[in-house]
């Protein structure tokens, strides 16, 4: 039996991590080259001619000298930590088939709990933000999904109390093969949940299944080619083809997140959903899924702590 190309593609080794991007010397010009791959332009005034400062990393413009760092308006904005302690974060997240939780992560880099655990989060920001920039196109098979235990109040199924609910999506080629997925949590399955989900995240030609769900209705109020597929619910309704992919996909999901997670605070749930989505949309090419990041990572908008409000999910 052939081996399965994607799972058995070489990616990135540590070794070969490690002679591209060991020292900070190497992380800084892999930066600059990812910032400015035309060469240094102002944020300021647009001009091209500069200095470095000897004192400090910093660039000063030649024309109104506004003085610019390396990190500045990114993700990485305000960190005191070296670029290599953050290339390797990047490494192993983006390198992991399931997710490494800050403890993990706290371990292998060599830093605290608490600046594991943001490092983590502003890297799932980002991953969160660039997929959110790119909408599902081509066949989508649609579900509705819940994370979390209900609590012991007597209310069962899909308006349990302690779940929090989220949209699963995946696309498919033509011949069925699945191309990328997206799951996004939602305050409730309604009309109009939907159809914001579906103006952010999906375009205009998409071509949806789902169940038949009220609220997917709202998938053809918006005018998309939709079609309904009554499920009866049950063991039975996973293996309906229709819903092949996104079934599996939310399996495998929740395994992971179950095998490394002891819990996952609702208002984080969004950031880990987009971890896992942003590796399995980008995992045709292994190798350069750090490098990409990277270069996102210098254009998403910094994310200070406060704005995280980081209550961790361990692991």
């Amino acid at each position: 039996m052939a081996k399965n190309k994607v799972q058995f593609q070489k990616g990135l080794s540590l070794q070969t991590f490690i002679s591209q991007f060991g020292t900070e010397k190497q992380c800084r010009a892999q930066l600059f080259e990812w910032r400015w791959p035309k060469g240094y332009v102002c944020p300021e005034c647009g001009h091209k001619d500069y200095c470095e400062l000897k004192r400090r990393p910093l660039f000063q413009c030649n024309n109104c000298h506004t003085q610019t760092s390396l990190t500045s308006g990114t993700i990485f904005a305000y960190t005191k930590l070296p670029l290599t302690t953050w290339f390797l974060a990047i490494y192993f997240i983006t390198q992991s088939k399931v997710s490494i939780s800050a403890l993990s992560l706290k371990r292998t880099v060599g830093v605290s709990y608490n600046t594991a655990l943001m490092m983590k989060h502003k890297i799932q920001q980002v991953m969160k933000e660039r997929d959110d920039s790119k909408p599902l196109t081509q066949y989508i098979q649609v579900d509705d999904a819940y994370w979390g235990g209900k609590k012991r109040d007597g209310v069962r199924g899909r308006g349990a109390t302690g779940k929090s609910p989220f949209v699963a999506a995946v696309s498919t080629d033509q011949n069925g093969n699945p191309l990328q997925m997206r799951f996004s949590p939602i305050n409730t399955f309604s009309k109009d949940a939907i159809k914001a989900w579906a103006n952010a995240h999906l375009t205009s030609d998409s071509i949806l299944v789902s169940d038949g769900l009220r609220c997917f209705g709202a998938f053809k109020e918006l005018g998309f080619e939709h079609t309904t597929i009554i499920t009866g619910g049950g063991p039975k309704s996973v293996g309906i083809p229709e819903f092949k992919w996104v079934n599996t996909i939310i399996g495998n999901v929740k395994k992971a997140l179950h095998g490394t997670f002891h819990a996952i605070s609702k208002k984080h749930l969004a950031r880990y959903l987009a971890e896992f989505s942003y590796r399995f949309n980008r995992r045709f090419n292994l190798a350069e899924i750090v490098p990409r990041l990277i270069y996102v990572a210098l254009r998403t908008p910094p994310m200070p702590q406060r704005l995280l409000k980081l209550v961790e999910s361990h692991g």
